[in-house]
């Protein structure tokens, strides 16, 4: 750690002595399978920049514990927001509710001293005023770009927090954890028409890049290109074609069409369409794909996940072939192999599950410009918005906020109301082309299941695929 003051000072600040935490762990845990005490503080802040004013400005504070015990296949789980010995002492009657375990404990993660970003708090390190003069310069600079630019919309948030898990076992982790974000939405209008174009940007680091005019200088630039783009778009056909995707954020599809499918909980209860087909062929050739929370800043990045494992590379698909699940400590148990390091809740008071961290499909050798000469007839899809998937099936319909025409290799007008539409398994299969040209997202993913959010990556190279139905409006 780097800081001068102690972070777990912040969980302990109401009167609870460590060693009495642990004591009460052990008591509340120890005739479980596995479990844990999770504490954790947390402080985040929010500005919302619209037409020319700051509009919203909120900042909050909460800290609790959730306590957990597993036996078999049951959980009990208590939470408070109060972290006290009395409160923990109550949750802990809600654990002698599971059966005692009857079999061999299971035992602790392996423990690290890796830091993946700084422990610094963002939020104390920059004066409220300079974060609201930042919003207000991109304000400016973004309507001094081009006199068709109508509206300005900025947004600048961050969080801090630390998280302690305890285990009955003496086992004790920390993690200090910071992540800012910023967006610029830009609307232009020309001749009675208006258009829409957005550019995010962040990670776990501190607010020190997004204050550097390079960063938020290129996101005004990449937001009010898409929009003027928008502004010459045509209706998009629809019908079954060939789709080049762009390299980075639209990894977004393969994270919900397919990440989703390879988390451990259903493949162990047999609801996945990959679940039992470890070994077997379930994509193209070259197509490679891995979770991985190790690397550095990133927003789906943790030095260990929410029960205190390591995270690491965990090469899911590999040149076509399914290698292997991402799994939490419960659902590898239950499977009888090792957790991955993707236990993660989205704050306290939920238990942990398996979930995606940093999901992306590895580099090919194709040249991306040889990728759009081989389309004769389809479209170019540079970015993605929103969009709906099943995650048992992996049927999915995204819309493109961003794309393009493509005939005989060429790239034509940008097309408006496009979107995708397949499911994720028999799009691995037909992938025709894998570019070199591989790019993480640029930090502004979440990513939701079972009623919980949690900061996610996505990234890919230049993806060709052949055969995706297009929705479009053209009539």
């Amino acid at each position: 750690m780097t800081s001068t003051t102690d972070p777990r000072a912040f969980l302990y600040r109401d009167g609870l002595d460590p060693a009495e935490a642990q004591s009460l762990t052990a008591a509340a845990l120890g005739q479980a399978d596995d479990g844990e005490l999770y504490l954790q503080y947390r402080r985040a802040e929010a500005f919302g920049f619209d037409d020319g004013r700051l509009k919203t400005a909120s900042y909050d504070t909460h800290s609790g514990f959730g306590l957990r015990a597993v036996s078999g296949e049951t959980t009990a789980f208590a939470h408070a927001s109060e972290i006290s010995a009395a409160a923990i002492a109550r949750a802990a009657e809600t654990m002698a509710l599971i059966d005692p375990a009857t079999g061999p404990r299971a035992t602790p993660p392996r423990a690290t001293n890796r830091y993946l970003y700084t422990d610094a708090d963002p939020l104390d390190l920059v004066p409220f005023a300079a974060k609201v003069n930042l919003c207000q310069t991109i304000d400016a600079a973004a309507r001094a770009r081009d006199p068709r630019v109508a509206q300005v919309s900025v947004g600048l948030s961050g969080s801090w927090e630390v998280v302690e898990i305890m285990r009955p076992d003496g086992f004790v982790a920390t993690d200090v954890r910071p992540l800012v974000r910023l967006n610029v939405s830009i609307v232009v209008e020309q001749n009675g028409r208006r258009e829409t174009g957005t550019f995010g940007i962040g990670g776990r680091y501190l607010y020190k890049s997004l204050f550097e005019e390079q960063t938020w200088s290129r996101a005004i630039d990449e937001a009010l290109a898409q929009a003027l783009v928008n502004l010459d778009s045509v209706a998009a056909p629809a019908g079954e074609m060939t789709v080049l995707l762009g390299p980075g954020w639209p990894g977004v599809l393969l994270h919900e069409a397919i990440g989703h499918g390879l988390e451990g909980d259903f493949n162990r209860k047999g609801t996945s369409a990959f679940s039992g087909r470890i070994g077997e062929r379930v994509a193209a050739p070259g197509v490679t794909v891995v979770d991985d929370g190790s690397i550095q800043d990133r927003r789906g990045s943790l030095s260990i996940d929410d029960e205190g494992t390591p995270t690491q590379e965990n090469i899911l698909i590999e040149d076509g072939i399914l290698k292997g699940y991402i799994h939490d400590r419960l659902n590898a148990r239950l499977m009888g192999v090792a957790p991955t390091g993707n236990g993660r809740r989205e704050s306290y008071a939920h238990a942990p599950m398996p979930r995606m961290t940093n999901t992306f499909m590895k580099a090919g050798n194709d040249d991306p410009a040889a990728l759009l000469a081989r389309v004769k007839k389809g479209i170019f899809a540079k970015s993605f918005g929103g969009g709906q998937v099943d995650i048992v099936s992996g049927k999915f319909v995204f819309s493109c906020t961003e794309a393009y025409l493509v005939e005989d290799g060429r790239l034509g007008a940008p097309i408006k109301g496009a979107t995708l539409i397949g499911d994720g398994p028999s799009v691995l299969t037909r992938v025709t082309g894998i570019g070199n040209d591989f790019a993480l997202d640029e930090g502004v993913g979440m990513c939701g299941k079972g009623g919980q959010s949690v900061p996610a990556g996505v990234g890919q190279p230049s993806l060709l695929v052949s055969g995706l139905t297009v929705g479009g409006t053209a009539i």
